[in-house]
């Protein structure tokens, strides 16, 4: 690393975060509505979105600053076994094209706003629901904690805050900023501001993409040499080359179909699918979102890259930002770091909103305030969105790194185990309410225990992969947790359906889930209050 500040570079992101700090704050009168204190408007953005702002809102939320910086970290670290993460993002689309579009069908017809109140209408359970927004919450907490990580490893590699021996308030100090900026901004302008920046974020980083994949190899002499020298790094180190030993398979295989089920039942996942104005918004975008799965293909391979450049770093994280301040112009090394930061920005500001949402629909107007108006759901929701970035900030401020990395890949076993109710709930009814919450807490259960039970590269505890019971294979735990959560879904069911235990009122018809915008019955003005009242309880 360069021991001062690279004051190039840092006047050129300085630039481009003004600049979308100055969209985020216009976003509040983009498409403004008359009312705009309830959640459809503050939360959802008003459900108005079309194709291409839908489709650069999802790759805003889901192509993060961590994805920048992790996946090419872990090529970096264990060569090509980091590459699970791109087949699990060709898998999740055609899965994704089967169920969202219903999802938005009924959650349009009845005005819901998570996928908590969907669980809650479904299945008459207000129990059931709750357990799906607390999963969904704990599981967004250290996916926002990791967005400021990768502003911090960007701002590290610059030089800003200084040294170690920094004044603590010296050393956050850039990172605090950005922190209020974003806090602000998402305040004022809800869903509409990420929505908007999306544009801005997705633009530099295919740019950059596009032109780290070019000017770098030629820099590095081609990718001969790339992948020879990266060939070369993981056979001394014993690994055997690039390719994961035949002990790995199972365990890349596990990761990315299980990564793939887990992906969109993200809160902020289906908070940036419910804004788009029509069911067949969603068709379209799984039919174009593959293009950010080529894209990170090419990412990825910036990890031998970086490995051929010689780049030397303690913390994996570091490795790209590095990558870029060794290989490009100042300049252009501002805008790189530029699409990091920026990258940051609008998923945390997504997740924070998704996950203010299902405190204030599904724990806050269900259990405290059942008689919660419109505008004091708006209100509490964005207290809550303000809450749960502090309390990322936090997190990333008093932990170390790679705790909040472990922490959200716990996180991705947890809201693994919400599909059967979600995904489930989506096709049939069959499945009884107690059963899915009975098998919901022994995935949540297993996951926990079978992931603090294993070492991760980083840590004694928190790892994603371990023994599979009664195979002998290395998997993905959070697919065996779900496996099991399936297992006891369907017998449960079979056992309470033949005692005849009593279920919950569905309110929703079969028509609901193939409703679109224009047609009769489908109201885009619901209010918040009425979603899910008459079955719910």
């Amino acid at each position: 690393m360069n021991g001062g500040v690279n004051g190039v570079a840092l006047a050129v992101f300085i630039f481009f975060f003004v600049a979308v700090t100055v969209m985020g704050f216009l976003a509040a009168r983009w498409r403004a509505a008359e009312n705009a204190n309830n959640l459809d408007e503050w939360g959802l953005g008003g459900r108005s979105f079309g194709t291409w702002i839908t489709w650069f809102l999802l790759g805003g939320d889901l192509y993060t600053a961590y994805t920048f910086v992790a996946v090419p970290a872990a090529i970096y670290a264990t060569g090509a076994a980091g590459f699970f993460a791109v087949p699990y993002t060709i898998l999740v689309y055609p899965l994704i094209f089967t169920f969202l579009p219903r999802l938005w069908s009924v959650s349009h017809k009845h005005g819901y706003v998570t996928t908590s109140d969907f669980v809650r209408g479904r299945f008459g359970s207000k129990g059931l629901s709750l357990a799906v927004a607390i999963t969904g919450i704990l599981a967004t907490m250290p996916y926002i904690a990791l967005q400021l990580v990768g502003i911090q490893a960007v701002l590290d590699v610059m030089g800003v805050g200084g040294g170690e021996n920094t004044n603590w308030f010296i050393k956050d100090l850039p990172l605090l900023i950005a922190f209020g900026v974003l806090a602000a901004y998402t305040y004022s302008s809800g869903l509409r501001a990420p929505a908007l920046i999306a544009f801005v974020k997705d633009t530099l980083i295919y740019i950059v993409i596009a032109v780290a994949i070019i000017y770098i190899p030629i820099k590095l002499g081609g990718f001969d040499d790339i992948f020879s020298a990266a060939n070369d790094k993981f056979t001394k180190a014993g690994a055997g080359g690039l390719a994961p030993a035949a002990e790995g398979q199972w365990a890349y295989g596990t990761l990315a179909l299980g990564s793939a089920l887990a992906l969109f039942m993200y809160p902020h996942s289906i908070t940036a699918t419910l804004s788009s104005r029509s069911r067949e918004v969603i068709r379209r975008n799984t039919t174009i979102l593959p293009l950010y799965s080529l894209m990170l293909g090419l990412l990825a391979l910036l990890g031998f890259m970086a490995i051929a450049a010689g780049v030397t770093v303690e913390n994996g994280q570091l490795a790209i930002p590095q990558l870029f301040e060794d290989m490009f112009p100042d300049w252009f090394t501002g805008v790189a770091f530029a699409a990091i930061g920026i990258g940051a920005l609008v998923p945390a500001a997504i997740m924070s909103i998704a996950a203010a949402n299902l405190f204030t629909r599904n724990i806050y107007k269900d259990f405290l305030r059942p008689n919660a108006t419109a505008e004091e759901e708006t209100k509490v929701s964005k207290l809550v969105s303000l809450l749960v970035k502090v309390g990322a900030l936090i997190f990333v401020l008093g932990m170390d790194k790679t705790v909040a990395i472990n922490f959200q890949l716990l996180g991705g076993i947890w809201i693994l185990q919400t599909f059967p109710a979600l995904v489930g709930g989506l096709f049939t009814r069959w499945f009884h309410r107690w059963a899915l919450l009975a098998g919901w807490a022994v995935g949540m259960v297993y996951g926990t225990w079978k992931a603090y039970d294993t070492p991760s590269g980083t840590q004694k505890h928190f790892g994603n992969t371990a023994d599979v019971p009664g195979i002998g294979e290395i998997g993905y735990i959070g697919l065996t947790a779900f496996v099991l959560n399936v297992v006891v879904t369907v017998v449960l069911t079979l056992l309470l359906r033949a005692v005849k235990a009593p279920d919950g009122v569905d309110e929703t018809s079969s028509a609901d889930y193939k409703a679109d915008a224009g047609d009769p019955g489908v109201r885009t003005d619901l209010p918040p209050a009425t979603a899910g009242a008459p079955g719910a309880h």
